[in-house]
């Protein structure tokens, strides 16, 4: 069995994660917006006797190292030497998407080019001569529909028996762009390119102003594209995308905003009133059901009263706390899929452009931003597709106030208590006021410690599309899986440690308001008494949530389910007890904007290369966490009278 390593390239968005899932068999998250692919994924398949080796590269417009994951591509074709690169280009799409295809032939790359999404052609009114199109690039093509199937075969069958095509084409530019290329010495001529295009040091032995051909070289390059395509793609009858007449009203300047924000109204609302019906149902199983029946079956196999407590109030008290809300969790991640997958939550960056001018960012930033509505870890990950060093850094520094989907689960428990039938409104003013949270920050960070010069945005918006059950499916189940995984593991070894902390000192077994956890939490209960929230269980909650977010929710069911509490009904009433519904906002407000879970400042660490931006981004997170629930209680509180 031989094996060959196989590159898939291309612009973003082109469906690059589409066809890697198709040929390895994987599920990654496939998106309808730029920059879901930010580093290479890997994977492997076997075809007539050949084994590929396919990775991903994160999806780029050109080969000139702008932003972080470009570079990632290009060094890796650099460096590596693929023995075969697939260039996916949308076939609706040809003239931007072939200008990285000139830059890979003019590499004398082993280019095989996937003129995908085909079943699109006829829909849109358009023809492509094939054939034509091989012959004017001089490299191989083949039509597929990476996402129906389509070509696949044809596709894998020119990547294991590859071979150069006949006639290479080498594009020839005007003659002082020529000159110039014949002035830079002896090198390949696609580094003389690279030079003219800067993104190659030039030699110093030649004059760097008279080779700075930049604009030239780009210009040149989509006239070549623009006199191939003439040749080869041809309309057979008008055609006007129907995305053209919605963003009509849902891009218009006075209507866009507001809509977005009925839009997320509309989720957060359905999201509890089909979430709670079956929370109430899990709960009664959890509270109920296997917690009774786990005490008969200890009590008659005569099991030790610690043993039943831990297994009843620690395990399945903390567990079960957390899994109650998993409906919520799958609901709420449904919905969003909806949106990304229409291509609706990509336009929310260019919502935003003009608002985020204002305060020197630009709607590219919000693109990390909205990612971080699912988890703050790829998120933060995602701000590679930021050329600027220094907007990186801004986008990775705010990130952690957007609201991830484990922090849900917390807003679900207390807004069910405290806001009942106004929950949908409480949990957006969160996820509104982390928006603007980040955006003020950073504003305040371009003009102190992070300044440098205003970038703008440049922004690729997809068709609207009618969203896959296969991508909804994945997306959704990969969360709840990864929801699952964390109740197994992190919540499950917490609400263990959380029990033996709540039921022991340094005496042995004791009542629980002697115990380790109350002692802990008394001692870092003050500082929260501006927010109204002063009491040991709280701070004890939100202590260990640095751990994970979720563990706030099963800590708080461990604690007093202790007690008297059993339900949720019953959880709520010892909730009641402890927090009035200003100081639960304020808890809330706290929980938005405290220091991130460990796996966000493993990332933050490893994305800035700099334990200094981690612990500055702990601190002070921290500092207006603290700052703004407070300010919640006190003038919620002066205001109440």
């Amino acid at each position: 069995m031989t094996d060959r390593h196989v590159a898939l390239v291309g612009n973003p968005n082109s469906g690059k994660t589409t066809l890697f899932n198709r040929l390895t068999g994987a599920n990654h998250y496939v998106g309808n917006w730029a920059g879901v692919t930010v580093e290479k994924k890997e994977g492997f398949t076997t075809y007539k006797g050949h084994r590929l080796h396919i990775i991903d590269l994160p999806g780029k417009y050109s080969l000139s190292a702008y932003s972080l994951e470009e570079k990632i591509a290009r060094d890796y074709l650099l460096e590596e030497k693929p023995e075969v690169v697939i260039n996916l280009v949308p076939a609706a799409n040809l003239e931007r998407n072939l200008y990285l295809t000139l830059q890979l032939i003019e590499m004398e790359l082993p280019v095989i080019l996937a003129v995908n999404m085909i079943d699109e052609l006829e829909q849109k009114g358009l023809k492509i001569d094939f054939e034509a199109l091989q012959e004017a690039l001089g490299i191989r093509v083949v039509p597929i529909s990476s996402a129906r199937n389509q070509g696949i075969d044809t596709l894998l069958d020119e990547v294991i028996q590859f071979e150069p095509y006949p006639e290479f084409r080498q594009f020839t530019y005007s003659e002082v762009v020529e000159k110039a290329l014949d002035q830079l010495g002896d090198e390949p001529r696609w580094q003389r390119i690279k030079m003219l295009e800067k993104d190659l040091e030039i030699p110093p032995e030649h004059p760097a102003e008279d080779y700075l051909l930049e604009e030239t070289v780009i210009k040149e390059r989509y006239e070549i594209i623009n006199r191939l395509l003439e040749k080869v793609i041809f309309r057979e009858k008008s055609y006007r995308s129907p995305s053209d007449a919605i963003d009509k009203v849902l891009l218009n300047k006075y209507l866009g905003l507001p809509i977005f924000a009925l839009v997320m109204a509309l989720v957060f609302y359905m999201t509890f009133s089909i979430g709670n019906i079956f929370v109430d149902i899990l709960d009664e199983f959890f509270s109920v059901t296997l917690s009774g029946g786990v005490a008969g079956l200890f009590e008659r196999l005569d099991v030790s009263p610690w043993l039943l407590s831990l297994v009843s109030d620690g395990i399945i008290g903390g567990v079960g706390g957390v899994l109650t809300f998993l409906p919520n969790i799958a609901i709420l991640f449904v919905f969003i899929s909806l949106l990304e997958d229409s291509g609706y939550m990509g336009r929310a960056a260019y919502l935003m452009d003009k608002w985020m001018q204002k305060v020197g960012l630009n709607g590219k930033f919000f693109i990390p931003m909205l990612l971080g509505f699912g988890c703050n870890v790829p998120a933060i990950m995602s701000t590679r597709t930021l050329e600027n060093p220094k907007d990186r850094l801004v986008a990775i520094l705010i990130n952690p106030f957007m609201s991830c989907g484990a922090r849900f689960p917390v807003y679900v428990l207390f807004a069910s208590v405290f806001f009942a039938g106004y929950e949908f409104m409480v949990v957006l003013s969160l996820y509104l006021l982390g928006i603007l949270v980040a955006v003020s920050v950073a504003y305040l960070f371009r003009k102190t410690i992070l300044k440098g010069e205003e970038s703008f945005l440049v922004l690729e918006i997809p068709d609207y599309r009618i969203p896959r059950m296969r991508n909804l499916v994945l997306h959704v189940w990969e969360r709840v899986k990864d929801y699952l995984v964390k109740a197994g593991t992190v919540i499950f070894a917490a609400s263990i440690i959380l029990w033996f902390l709540l039921n022991y000192n340094f005496t042995g077994g004791v009542a629980l308001v002697d115990s380790f956890g109350a002692m802990i939490g008394r001692a870092i209960a003050p500082v929260f008494s501006l927010a109204g929230f002063g009491n040991w269980q709280s701070a004890l909650s939100l202590l260990s949530g640095i751990f994970a977010k979720e563990i706030v929710v099963s800590n708080t069911a461990i604690i007093y389910g202790l007690g008297e509490a059993a339900s949720l009904r019953d959880l709520g009433g010892a909730l009641a007890a402890n927090f009035t519904p200003l100081s639960a906002y304020a808890f809330l407000v706290f929980v938005l904007l405290y220091t991130p879970c460990v796996a966000v400042i493993g990332v933050i660490k490893r994305e800035t290369n700099s334990w200094f931006w981690m612990f500055f981004s702990l601190g002070y997170q921290l500092v207006i966490a603290f700052a703004l629930s407070a300010a919640v209680y006190q003038l919620g509180s002066l205001f109440a009278g």
